[in-house]
């Protein structure tokens, strides 16, 4: 197994499964009282330059779940904001902690990061990939469904975003078959739709009508419409992505057992209604919850070796 987790693309189909069936373990372990201390007397450092609630007490609860300690470390907090050269402080954190978990904004950041650090590099969320959010939805969806992952259809429905690029690439690695409904103009990068599909065993398709996206799926997924650093766009996208709402009507033409995720924060009654998120289909919480059980996993795999 590769000593970083920058992409999906490094790992194979084994691999990608192993986060996952681990991850199950722990968390029944953790429902029995088990108590963990495999990282006791080691330290990671998460580095964030963009902010959050769910990834960032979830990943200092998993290592802290695993006996081991946190330094948390916010834009302001770094030399990134003076433009210290990135292999610098790849090379200098290396020497303090035994992991970086990074939340940032460009992908190359993480990639140079992981380039010149001595420890493993973990991606908590860049602008074109999310691969620990995309391995906790994956095990929800294990966790619900009954069928083989292989045999499951899944539809991202919304902005082709860093989630979706990363639903794409677990789609070519584990085989399961995709579909994307994304509003003209918002679809997932083409260079990685385009090797994915090329990698693919069952088919990756983007489309327009979120209505036919669904007709014979098992899973939706969506996210808000407007990210970070996309706020300027939000009134815009709010009339753009008004069709792709995930609500009540739109489930009514799906399979009775549909079953709904969002990685959350939701804002509720835009891209998915109250109704829906507080509804008996949806598995959010679940999502939420695994997040930690999922960190665990990646974080005791990547630094026991």
């Amino acid at each position: 197994m590769t000593t970083h987790l920058v992409s999906l693309w490094d790992f194979n189909k084994s691999e990608l499964q192993a986060y996952i069936d681990r991850a199950l373990v722990l968390k029944k372990e953790a429902g029995d009282g088990v108590r963990h201390q495999q990282l006791a007397g080691k330290t990671i450092g998460m580095i964030f330059e963009k902010p959050s609630t769910r990834t960032r007490v979830s990943f200092e609860s998993a290592m802290y779940n695993l006996g081991g300690q946190v330094i948390y470390l916010s834009s302001k907090d770094t030399q990134l904001s003076r433009n210290e050269p990135l292999k610098d402080m790849a090379r200098v954190m290396s020497r303090y902690v035994d992991a970086l978990v990074v939340r940032t904004f460009g992908q190359p950041i993480v990639d140079e990061l992981a380039a010149y650090a001595t420890v493993p590099v973990i991606n908590a969320l860049t602008d074109l990939f999310h691969p620990c959010q995309i391995l906790s939805d994956i095990m929800t969806v294990r966790e619900v469904k009954d069928k083989p992952l292989e045999e499951l259809h899944i539809v991202w429905i919304g902005d082709g975003n860093n989630m979706a690029n990363t639903w794409i690439q677990a789609a070519a690695k584990l085989g399961f078959k995709l579909t994307l409904a994304c509003p003209e103009g918002y679809e997932p990068d083409n260079d990685i739709l385009k090797r994915a599909q090329a990698e693919a065993t069952k088919p990756i398709t983007v489309m327009r009508d979120p209505r036919e996206a669904i007709r014979d799926a098992d899973v939706v997924n969506c996210d808000v419409w407007s990210s970070m650093g996309q706020e300027a766009e939000a009134e815009e996208r709010l009339g753009i992505f008004q069709p792709y709402q995930v609500n009540g009507t739109l489930l009514a033409g799906g399979k009775p057992d549909l079953t709904v995720l969002h990685c959350l924060p939701a804002h509720r009654d835009e891209e998915i209604t109250d109704e829906v998120l507080e509804g008996p289909q949806c598995v959010a919480w679940d999502q939420a919850e695994n997040k930690m059980h999922i960190h665990m996993s990646i974080l005791e795999k990547h630094m026991l070796g």
